[in-house]
């Protein structure tokens, strides 16, 4: 829950533009999730469920791409 509220945050932060970039480290942050395990498991799991659309980025400097049009 405390993963996808900050999701949430995120897209409100960007004007609710779709889609909008978000970073692991800055999820794990907002969301209080300490392990990168738990996460994956997590996101992955509300991805799954249609929550929202995610494409993760395997590039440092640049985020995943999230749409909240579940």
């Amino acid at each position: 829950m405390s993963l996808f509220i900050s999701l949430f945050l995120c897209w409100q932060n960007s004007g609710f533009a779709l889609p909008f970039q978000v970073s692991r480290k800055m999820l794990m942050a907002y969301s209080r999730i300490n392990s990168i395990v738990t996460y994956h498991k997590c996101i992955g799991e509300l991805a799954a469920a249609g929550y929202f659309r995610y494409q993760p980025s395997y590039h440092l400097a640049q985020g995943s791409q999230v749409w909240m049009d579940g």
